[in-house]
């Protein structure tokens, strides 16, 4: 799973497909994101100490992982992401597009490391 908190996404398929956000969470287990103003829907609320007011509360529900696609920073196109050692033995995710890396996944290890 190449996606984390605070990447900007695209999503691919759906009623809001086209449209980018900031990720807010990532739920592993359930292979599911929570994407910032996407996936929007309306929860009726009571009255009650905590909300006062009641009536209806918008709030983003999450989508599934297949469904969106990880923008890269350096060519800003919604592209497939894979991961790769560099020579110091660390590990990094990259842009199958443009090849360039988009952000470290695990520190060095010396056993990874080329010589």
């Amino acid at each position: 799973m190449h996606i984390r908190v605070d990447d900007t996404v695209e999503v691919t398929s759906g009623d809001d497909s086209g449209s980018r956000g900031r990720v807010l969470t990532v739920d592993h287990a359930a292979g599911k994101v929570v994407v910032e103003g996407i996936n929007r829907v309306k929860k009726h609320v009571q009255r009650s100490q905590r909300n006062p007011q009641g009536g209806r509360l918008s709030k983003e529900m999450p989508i599934q992982l297949s469904n969106v696609l990880l923008v890269c920073t350096a060519c800003g196109a919604a592209a497939r992401t894979g991961a790769r050692h560099l020579e110091d033995g660390s590990k990094v995710r990259y842009c199958k597009k443009c090849s360039a890396n988009i952000g470290q996944i695990s520190p060095p290890k010396t056993s990874a490391a080329k010589k």
